[in-house]
């Protein structure tokens, strides 16, 4: 991954100049999804399942939210407790903040923002949520948040600019809103190695 010009913190991000493209992650949910899937998959496909590839998740990710290939600059916001995400390549904090990855997409350009002592990553999570959602040069937001606060990405969401294309990704359907909602649990068997043909092969 190359340097990026983008450094940042929570403080910071009320006066962030945002792309028209953004992704807003608790890191920390994601870290836990994919153990959960490696060890459910690995006893299903009897296989090693290997870590998830950063890059790759984060390409999908913006591809269920309605990138298509071109040269864009996609901000990513990795909100975290954790300083390692185990299983993801590369998944330390340390080596993540700050640094960008080019793909058919455009520019994936990540931020690592600690949860810090006085809140929590629910509250903070619906904190930057609301800040990306009323930045007016943000037109394509992708939102993934645990489920369990759910109803706090909802109501950040709830007035949002209507023109603005928003996506929440879940681990299974929510209750509705004014966004699109996809499933987390398809980028990340990508981002796995995971195979459709695997699975339909195991179905049989």
């Amino acid at each position: 991954m190359a340097e990026s010009f983008l450094f940042l913190n929570f403080a910071d991000m009320y006066n962030t100049k945002w792309n028209e493209y953004v992704i807003l992650v608790d890191a920390d949910h994601v870290n836990k999804v994919a153990f959960d899937l490696i060890v459910n998959f690995e006893r299903m496909l009897e296989r090693r399942i290997p870590q998830a590839d950063m890059a790759r998740w984060l390409e999908c990710v913006a591809l269920d939210g309605g990138v298509r290939e071109g040269h864009h600059q996609i901000q990513v916001v990795l909100l975290h407790k954790q300083t390692k995400m185990e299983n993801f390549i590369p998944g330390t904090m340390e080596e993540l903040d700050g640094k960008a990855f080019s793909g058919e997409l455009g520019e994936f350009q990540i931020s690592c923002v600690p949860v810090e002592d006085l809140t929590t990553m629910d509250a903070l999570f619906a904190d930057s949520l609301q800040i990306l959602a009323n930045a007016v040069e943000v037109k394509r937001l992708m939102v993934v948040g645990d489920d369990v606060y759910y109803n706090k990405v909802r109501e950040a969401l709830h007035k949002a600019d209507p023109d603005k294309h928003i996506t929440v990704f879940s681990m299974q359907p929510m209750q509705s809103g004014q966004f699109r909602q996809e499933i987390l649990g398809y980028s990340l068997m990508a981002a796995l190695g995971i195979r459709s043909e695997e699975l339909n092969g195991k179905s049989k």
